[in-house]
């Protein structure tokens, strides 16, 4: 795998979540409360909401519009919601957040 560098974790809120712009569309990368990373498409397949504005707990986020669940290390809606989000290999070193170029280049985020 081939890793692209986006900056220290710090940058991410806890709870939150920073939106990185690529050629397939917009990504977010979401924080948890345990400092862990995960990379996700930023819309919902629900009605298109923003993700990155959603509420993250745990290792799942809530979609700001209508509510739906999404796991962020499969990316599958939870509970009675349909559907799925594309997820990306992240990692973190050294306080640093790192994407997998190559899992990009081969998906939509968008």
């Amino acid at each position: 795998m081939s890793w692209i560098d986006l900056g220290p974790i710090d940058e991410i809120p806890v709870r939150g979540a920073r939106l990185v712009k690529t050629h397939v569309g917009c990504i977010g990368l979401f924080r948890t409360a345990e400092a862990e990373v995960f990379a996700a498409a930023n819309k919902c397949p629900h009605k298109g909401g923003p993700l990155s504005e959603g509420i993250i707990h745990g290792q799942k986020v809530t979609c700001p519009l209508h509510n739906w669940v999404f796991d962020l290390n499969t990316g599958e809606a939870q509970g009675a919601d349909q559907g799925r989000i594309e997820t990306y290999p992240v990692r973190l070193e050294d306080g640093r957040v790192l994407l997998d170029a190559e899992s990009v280049s081969r998906r939509s985020a968008a």
